[in-house]
């Protein structure tokens, strides 16, 4: 009967540690922005892809709409291992010490997204990438979100009517600078704070492409857009560096395979879902929207481009003039 029991005991052992080698990898990646985004769209592309192909054995977690952690919590978060993988704007890395990536918050320093692509798809992307590893994060892949309306509740087509207004911001000295060339206040403020604070005249305005400025129905209340395509806002998908160089090495390989076609897509879609964006926020009546005249452009551009020169010694002027060389933007011909 001892034997017997022993037997059984055996053998549900087993079964108990088969379940446990078969239990998948969790992959926690927390992000502060709407589902339907290209950057939620991208997120959700990663997890099915990445399930797919290394059959199971990796459970992706998307946490949209900062449901884990918000705008403020996350870096520190990943670096912790609390959570497994971002996708932080590109303002985010200054704070953390890689102020090189806030090149990306200059003011006029891509006229398009071809411009872009020649530097976030180059060797100048992949050596600000780099650059995270000394802070415990690999840097997976460059997505884009899209260029940035300004928005408020008064029309905005000169650098004159930004004088005094109060303008939200992520936390970026560049950006900063910017709202302060423009003569407005600028007000640091998480972003899934910025919709109550523009319904309660926190802020009078802010800055974001079309599709965050719709999905988070702030069009409703800010009365003015202004398509100004002033900066570009984009993001770096990252990891948590032990966590990822601890995973099987086949699985890996699966995971950048799945990542490399998660960033085509969420490429791919960005401007389109921009533009759908904006055509809805149009359709919605409840913003006009102003379109710069080339002429208007140049006036905010010369206003702006001032912010080059005073973060040089903050970003490093090398990196500024190797993506000047890069796209051909010559600011002396403004």
């Amino acid at each position: 009967m001892k034997l017997k029991s022993l037997v059984f005991a055996a053998v549900a052992l087993t079964v108990s540690f088969g379940a446990l080698a078969q239990a998948p990898i969790v992959i926690k990646f927390s992000h502060v922005v709407a589902v339907d985004t290209p950057k939620g769209k991208g997120a959700e592309q990663f997890k099915k892809l990445a399930e797919e192909r290394t059959k199971g054995r990796v459970k992706v977690e998307v946490y949209a709409n900062s449901t884990l952690y918000k705008d403020k919590e996350e870096m520190e978060a990943l670096q912790l291992g609390s959570v497994h993988m971002l996708a932080p704007s590109l303002a985010k890395f200054g704070p953390l010490g890689a102020r090189e990536f806030e090149v990306f918050d200059l003011p006029y320093i891509f006229d398009n997204y071809t411009e872009l692509h020649k530097v976030t798809e180059g060797p100048i992307g992949q050596s600000l990438l780099k650059k995270l590893d000394s802070k415990g994060i690999l840097g997976l892949a460059f997505w884009d979100n899209g260029f940035k309306v300004m928005s408020a509740n008064k029309p905005l087509k000169t650098p004159a009517d930004f004088k005094g207004l109060k303008l939200r911001i992520q936390s970026s000295k560049v950006l900063d600078a910017q709202m302060r060339a423009l003569g407005a206040n600028p007000q640091v403020m998480a972003f899934s704070e910025v919709y109550q604070a523009l319904q309660t005249g926190v802020v009078d305005g802010t800055e974001n492409p079309p599709s965050n400025l719709y999905t988070q129905k702030m069009h409703e209340v800010q009365k003015h857009v202004t398509l100004s395509d002033h900066g570009y806002l984009g993001y770096a998908v990252i990891v948590n560096k032990k966590f990822w160089e601890g995973l099987p090495a086949d699985v890996r390989t699966a995971l950048e395979g799945a990542m490399k076609d998660a960033t085509k897509y969420a490429n791919e879609i960005a401007k389109k879902e921009n533009d759908d964006a904006l055509e809805a926020v149009k359709k919605s009546g409840k913003s006009q929207i102003a379109t710069l005249t080339d002429a208007e452009k140049k006036e905010w551009k010369k206003a702006l481009v001032k912010v080059h020169n005073d973060s040089a010694d903050r970003i490093g002027k090398d990196l500024i003039q190797s993506i000047y060389k890069e796209t051909g933007f010559d600011p002396a011909k403004l």
